[in-house]
């Protein structure tokens, strides 16, 4: 009755092996190779660099969840749950769906119930919001004629949205330190964390994207000369504008960004560059630390089945 257990995770794993080959298959190896070695080595362990601190705030968006919802675990834990879950959902897409699947299949083992997994996606979710609405409301309001350019907003809207965006993450640190009842919106209720917890979501959630741009900048500045504030400036507004506006040829947020900043340049180099270093390394790395953990797991639970007669001492 378990084995449909094993045959989703068999079928995760096989989905991210597919993914990482769709991704790949795309460029010869003429190009892969070319990309790559177009990047000095520095920019290149530089992006690496920043794509791994990227990664490691991530792993304390579940540590605070996890205390949010009282059911704290040690910190290796938690950071394994959430780069295995995050750089599968990173590529599957649907991040909330597919990193919250992992997120349970993990959890579940430790003792969390359905509803606790849950209330631990919302919450990261609500960090990744915390965090960008942050750096999109600082990168509209320094960067408000970029945010012109980019979105066909005229300088008031932009200036009214990124007012907007800052208020939102003050709001939301006014009501964890003065509000202790659940907030209700119409059938959702949502629990408002102590002011500790919710300041930590607004630091864990800036730095991330931080790093994220400045993982993409050191791959962009292989090509060009561009400054990281105006790479971090662009690449929040994208995402912190995709709601309210078209992105530019309807590409996507990555692609939209190096367009914008370097419109006569060959784009492929700092965009494999990027997507391998961002996005592929950590998909193959989180592939393997699914698989292995599954195995672990396996082997653990039948080594303590009683069914199988081999159970633990009394």
């Amino acid at each position: 009755m378990r084995n449909w257990k094993y045959v989703i995770a068999a079928a995760a794993v096989g989905l991210a092996a597919f993914l990482l080959y769709r991704t790949l298959s795309r460029y010869s190896l003429d190009q892969l190779v070319a990309a790559v070695t177009a990047v000095p080595a520095s920019r290149l362990l530089g992006a690496f660099g920043f794509a791994a601190a990227s990664y490691l705030s991530l792993t304390f968006f579940d540590y605070l969840a996890l205390h949010y919802v009282k059911r704290p675990l040690p910190y290796p834990k938690a950071a394994l749950v959430s780069f295995t879950a995050l750089s599968l959902g990173h590529n599957i897409g649907l991040a909330a769906l597919s990193s919250g699947a992992v997120r349970y299949r993990f959890y579940s083992r430790w003792g969390l119930t359905a509803g606790e997994v849950a209330k631990v996606i919302v919450f990261c979710g609500v960090t990744v919001g915390l965090g960008l609405l942050i750096l999109g409301g600082a990168a509209l309001l320094l960067r408000s004629g970029l945010a012109v350019e980019i979105t066909g907003l005229s300088r008031p809207v932009v200036v009214v949205l990124g007012l907007g965006c800052l208020a939102l993450p003050a709001l939301y640190l006014i009501l964890s330190a003065f509000m202790r009842k659940p907030l209700k919106i119409r059938r959702w209720t949502l629990e408002v964390p102590p002011l500790r917890l919710a300041v930590g979501q607004v630091l864990v959630g800036s730095i991330n994207f931080a790093f994220v741009a400045a993982c993409l900048h050191q791959a962009l500045a292989a090509v060009a000369d561009v400054a990281y504030l105006g790479v971090a400036s662009v690449y929040v507004i994208a995402n912190a504008t995709a709601l309210v506006s078209h992105v530019p040829g309807g590409l996507g947020v990555i692609e939209s960004v190096v367009m914008y900043l370097l419109p006569q340049n060959d784009l492929i180099g700092p965009l494999l560059v990027f997507r391998f270093v961002y996005f592929l390394t950590p998909l193959g790395l989180g592939s393997i630390l699914f698989a292995v953990t599954e195995l672990f797991y396996r082997r653990t639970s039948r080594a303590y089945d009683p069914d199988a007669g081999v159970g633990a001492k009394a």
